[in-house]
């Protein structure tokens, strides 16, 4: 299927039995809100809640970092989710963490996965209905994983990467924080960007109704920041969140999706013995 899908082709598909749609939402640190408790508040009709801080590594202080395949396996069974089933992702924001969902169904090799372009408020604003209240629990399924690594970087993956300059690093973050003028979000963390890095804000992949731009156009963008298939993209950002809506963008402008950094700067930037450049 493809990678996204607008909300007239979720509304004409909504409530199919081989279908699941999540609320992934995730705010930031800075954010005053809770995903979980705006989810209650209003969905899509149906949606369960896909809580990225749960379909994690719990043995890890790093935020949000890939499970074990058993994890994965294990949490998507008691969420319904068969290796029939076709999932949609959506987020409270438009386009911010729906995309890490997308990315984990991928990793653990379920292609029938989807972001909802613009998410719930463009849903919202067309006037669509949503729902309140916690949903039904869902009928369990067996899940079976197909782990793919190669779409997976952690930081020894990317140290050795700061020598070899073989993979383009690809950073989603704002540019005033890859460049280190401002603190980093997260305390105890250093500003600044791996050595090497490429800057991309996410944001700019986006219109102004926080749909992804079409093709051609992210191709432009993408080119502008160094992708140019000369080498292997590896995209990164504050936690590995923003960072697959990079490679949500490459699959969409048809360039090979590359891998995730899933540490990202909350871990290059939170040790000591990890290179920073500023500026």
């Amino acid at each position: 299927m493809d990678s996204i899908v607008s909300t007239e082709w979720l509304a004409a598909h909504l409530g199919q039995p081989d279908m699941v749609v999540f609320d992934t939402t995730k705010y930031l640190p800075n954010e005053p809100k809770d995903g979980l408790t705006e989810f209650g508040a209003a969905h899509i009709p149906g949606a369960r809640f896909f809580d990225i801080d749960v379909m994690a590594d719990p043995d890890t202080s790093l935020p949000h970092m890939v499970p074990t395949p058993g994890r994965f396996a294990k949490l998507m069974a008691a969420l319904g989710v068969s290796n029939d089933t076709m999932c949609v992702f959506y987020d409270q924001k438009g386009l911010a963490s729906a995309a890490r969902g997308w990315w984990l169904m991928g990793l653990f090799g379920h292609d029938r996965a989807a972001v909802l372009d613009g998410g719930l408020p463009k849903w919202v604003k067309e006037g669509r209905a949503t729902e309140a209240g916690e949903p039904p629990a869902p009928v369990p399924a067996a899940f079976l994983p197909a782990f793919r690594p190669l779409r997976l970087r952690g930081v020894g993956d990317v140290m050795a990467n700061v020598a070899s300059g073989a993979e383009l690093v690809l950073d989603a973050r704002a540019g005033n924080r890859f460049r280190a003028e401002v603190p980093e979000i997260r305390p105890g963390i250093r500003a600044g960007h791996i050595p090497g890095s490429a800057n991309l804000p996410f944001n700019e992949l986006l219109a102004a109704d926080q749909t992804m731009l079409p093709p051609d156009l992210l191709r432009a963008r993408l080119t502008a920041a160094g992708v140019d298939g000369s080498r292997p993209v590896v995209t990164s950002c504050g936690s590995g969140v923003t960072a697959c809506i990079l490679t949500l963008a490459m699959t969409r402008a048809g360039l090979p999706a590359g891998a995730v950094y899933d540490g990202s700067w909350t871990e290059w930037g939170g040790r000591t013995d990890t290179p920073v450049e500023t500026g």
